[in-house]
Order: C-alpha cells, then sequence, then structure tokens
C-alpha cells in the first residue's frame, strides 16, 4: 500500500501451519493491531517495532490454535485488550491449551475483552474496520473489513483457490458457501483481502476462478 493510504499491511506468518497474522496500523496516529497472534510472538513483536507501531489491540477471526493460540499470552504482555471473534467459537478457545499438547507448540485459553457480532466496529488508531460474521469454517469466525481501502482479513473462510474446511466440530459446508457468496462478495470485486494461510487474492479473482465459490460453479 502507498504512503497515500489510511491502513497499512504486514503480513508475518506465524506457528508451523504458517498462519497469516497481520500487522495493521493506522497510518495518521501509527496505532496498530496484530490480527490473528497466534505464535512466534517475538517475531510479531520486532515486526511492531521495525515499522514504528504501538500496538493498542488484538483481533480474532477465530478460536483455533494458529490463529490465536498465544493470543492471550501476547495481551498479556503488552497490556492490551483483546476483541474478537464471535462468541460462537467460545469452545474451540477453551480447547487452546489441549490442541497445543497436540500440535506441539503452546496454546493459552483467554476470555476476550470484547466478543464480536455482525454489524459491529472495531476501531485501530482513527481507522474503523467493520465486522461479519461468517460462519462455515467455524461457528463464531469473523471478518475484518476496511471500506476505504478495498481490504479484508478473512482468516480461514476464503483462500486464493481454496475454501476453509468444514469437516472439524461444528462446521458447515453450506453455511461457508453462504457467508462467501452473502457476506463477502457484496464487499466488491476490487477488495483485496489476506487469507489465513498463502497469498493474498482478492474477491473479484476469486468469483472468476475460484473452483468452490467460482460465479460458474455456483450457477450465479
Amino acid at each position: 500500500m502507498t504512503d497515500e493510504q489510511p491502513l497499512k499491511a504486514a503480513i508475518i506468518p506465524v506457528t508451523p501451519l504458517q498462519q497469516n497474522s497481520c500487522l495493521i496500523w493506522c497510518t495518521k496516529t501509527m496505532r496498530g493491531a496484530f490480527t490473528d497472534p497466534g505464535g512466534d510472538l517475538d517475531r510479531l513483536k520486532a515486526a511492531a517495532k521495525q515499522q514504528g507501531v504501538t500496538i493498542e489491540k488484538l483481533l480474532v477471526t477465530h478460536g483455533h490454535l494458529d490463529h490465536c493460540g498465544q493470543t492471550g499470552m501476547l495481551a498479556e504482555e503488552l497490556g492490551v485488550p483483546i476483541e474478537g471473534p464471535q462468541e460462537e467459537d467460545r469452545f474451540w478457545i477453551s480447547k487452546l491449551e489441549d490442541d497445543g499438547r497436540k500440535w506441539g507448540f503452546e496454546g493459552k485459553v483467554f476470555e476476550p475483552d470484547r466478543w464480536l457480532d455482525d454489524g459491529d466496529t472495531v476501531t485501530v488508531g482513527d481507522l474503523t474496520l467493520d465486522v461479519y460474521h461468517c460462519p462455515g469454517h467455524t461457528p463464531g469466525h469473523i471478518v475484518f473489513h476496511h471500506a476505504p481501502s478495498y481490504f479484508a482479513i478473512v482468516g480461514d473462510v476464503l483462500f486464493k483457490g481454496s475454501i476453509g474446511r468444514t469437516d472439524f466440530p461444528r462446521g458447515n459446508h453450506q453455511q461457508l458457501i453462504d457467508s462467501i457468496t452473502g457476506k463477502l462478495w457484496p464487499l466488491g470485486e476490487q477488495t483485496a483481502f489476506v487469507p489465513g494461510h498463502g497469498p493474498m487474492s482478492t474477491f473479484g479473482y476469486e468469483r472468476k476462478v475460484n473452483g468452490f465459490v467460482a460465479d460458474s460453479v455456483l450457477g450465479n
């Protein structure tokens, strides 16, 4: 993004699962947030320091270990609040320590300072991001969208060329398709998004070529 943009973002892959944590910040105030800080906390803190960003909160899309396993630890260390996900993911967050033992990296249960729901907003510096509840991959999954920048952070709802898994407890394939077509597509084809894993894409590109949700696949 150019220097004139009100929002800047840097993708920092974390955990053995290479999950795309994001450092997002308001260029006017240089205050920012980490999205889905699941692990590799030293790497995240170094990125904020390098950019000169003061972290004021942590934002979470959903309750899976790679996305939020160490969010509570970072919040405690930095003395900042956690916002998100939607409360239906409470059961995932309650299992973070058990899941951490299974996957071989530390997870810690936490209680967000604010559960988020469809239609809520969050602030980062002078920026305001809209919150969309997009269940399917998990029941409490949310997406963050900054409309002026045509920019979204979608977690594991949508990927370049693919969609989120729905074979986890309380996953629902049709619900996920409905979330993508009903919540994400209306945000505009030019909107660029950071997925939970892999490269960025745009909603317009996925509507053309994604083998799961392209208009031609869904008969739109």
